[in-house]
C-alpha cells in the first residue's frame, strides 16, 4: 500500500468515515465573499467527521491569484493527518505531465490527485513516480455525457473504454498508488468495474445534487472488507446553509451523510 493510501485509510479509522468533502467554492453559492475563508472554515467545521478533502482546482483557478492563494491556505489548514485530494483531472504528454505533477505535488503539496488518462501511460508515469502521493485515474464519470466515449466498445477485448481504463490501471498500478474514480450515478458500471480491479481504491462524486443512488453505489463499490471505497459530495455538504451559519449547517450535513453511509456499509453481507 503506498504511503498515501495508508494515510486515507487511517484517517477513515480515526474518524469513522468514509466521506471526503468537495471543495468548490461559487460565488453565486457562497455566503461569504472570500474564497479562502469560506473553505478553511468549512475545513475547520468538519475536520473530525472526514477521511479526505477534494479541492476542485476550476473553481479556483476561475478566482485567480487569491484561488491559488487559496489553496495554499487550505491545505495548510487541513489537519496534517487528513489528506488532500486536488481535483485537477490533468492529462498531457509526458514532459508536461512532468510539470503539472511537480506543481500539484511539490508546490501546493496536495497528497493526490486526479488523472485524465486519455494519452496513456506516458501521460501518467510522471505522477506516478511520486510514490508517496495517490493518483485516481478517471475511469467512469458522473455526468449524463459520460456515454459519449466512455461507452465505445473497443477491440480486441470488445467491452467499453472505460473497462479498458480500469484494466490499464490495474496493470499501471505497480507502486499501489492508484485508485479509480467511478461515479456513483452508474452503479451497474461500478460493479463491472470491480471485477476487473477488486481492490483498488474508489473515489465516488455524484452523490446529492448529482442523484446518485448512494446504497446502489456502496453496495457496488464495496471490497471484501466493505470498504475499500470514499464518498465525495460537494454542493450537499459546502451549501446546506446559504446563511451565516454555513460552517455549522456543513458539518450537520456532514455529519449526517457520515452516519448514512456507515449505516449503509454495516448492512452489507460479511465477507
Amino acid at each position: 500500500m503506498s504511503a498515501f493510501f495508508d494515510k486515507l485509510w487511517r484517517a477513515s479509522e480515526k474518524n469513522d468515515s468514509l466521506l471526503c468533502v468537495g471543495l468548490d467554492p461559487d460565488p453565486d453559492l457562497m455566503p461569504v465573499a472570500d474564497v479562502a475563508d469560506f473553505c478553511c472554515s468549512i475545513v475547520e467545521a468538519t475536520a473530525d467527521v472526514v477521511c479526505a478533502y477534494k479541492p476542485n482546482l476550476g473553481f479556483f483557478e476561475a478566482f485567480g491569484e487569491e484561488g491559488f492563494a487559496a489553496l495554499r491556505r487550505i491545505v495548510a489548514t487541513v489537519p496534517r493527518d487528513i489528506p488532500v485530494i486536488a481535483d485537477a483531472k490533468r492529462g498531457d504528454i509526458g514532459n508536461t505531465a512532468r510539470f503539472y505533477a511537480k506543481a500539484l505535488f511539490e508546490t501546493y503539496g496536495f497528497d493526490a490527485t486526479t488523472l485524465n488518462v486519455y494519452g496513456g501511460v506516458d501521460a501518467v508515469e510522471p505522477f506516478l513516480k511520486y510514490t508517496d502521493r495517490g493518483v485516481f485515474v478517471w475511469c467512469r464519470s458522473s455526468n449524463p455525457g459520460a456515454v459519449d466515449l466512455q461507452d465505445l466498445v473497443v477491440t480486441p477485448g470488445n467491452r467499453p473504454l472505460f473497462l479498458e481504463v480500469a484494466e490499464l490501471a490495474s496493470r499501471w498500478n505497480s507502486n499501489g498508488n492508484i485508485g479509480l474514480v467511478v461515479g456513483a450515478t452508474y452503479p451497474e458500471e461500478m460493479l463491472k468495474v470491480r471485477e476487473i480491479c477488486p481492490n483498488m481504491p474508489v473515489l465516488m462524486p455524484g452523490v446529492g445534487a448529482q442523484g446518485g443512488d448512494m446504497e446502489a453505489a456502496i453496495r457496488a463499490a464495496a471490497d471484501q472488507h466493505n470498504g475499500g471505497f470514499i464518498i465525495a459530495p460537494s454542493r450537499q455538504i459546502i451549501y446546506a446553509s446559504r446563511g451565516a451559519d454555513f460552517a455549522d449547517a456543513a458539518r450537520q450535513a456532514a455529519m449526517k451523510l457520515r452516519n448514512e453511509i456507515n449505516t449503509l456499509r454495516s448492512a452489507l453481507p460479511r465477507a
